[in-house]
């Protein structure tokens, strides 16, 4: 004959008492998951550029585009009125306007 009782674990009886420690088990794994999520989500947004983050960025990128197409300007201005190319474009427009 088996007489076994069960010990009363925490104000609850064998089978509350097992439930009990599985439910607590799972909430700890629960926790542990949720704190692991929140730290590799807010790893990944901080790695993500912010449009605030951005707005010194393109400003230089414009800066840089404006001084480059102003160099070129100047440089298309310097060939323009050299001798040599003022010649072959009058050549050009004398040629095209005369007649016959």
């Amino acid at each position: 004959m088996n007489n076994a009782m069960s010990i009363n674990v925490g104000g609850s009886s064998g089978m509350m008492a097992r439930m009990d420690r599985k439910l607590g088990a799972a909430r700890d794994r629960a926790n542990r998951t949720a704190c692991l999520l929140d730290a590799r989500m807010r790893t990944l947004a901080s790695m993500q550029p912010s449009a605030e983050s951005e707005k010194g960025a393109v400003t230089a990128e414009y800066a840089v585009v404006l001084v480059a197409a102003t160099a070129f300007a100047a440089v298309l201005v310097a060939i323009v009125k050299s001798d040599a190319v003022r010649t072959l474009l009058t050549n050009i427009i004398k040629k095209a306007l005369s007649v016959g």
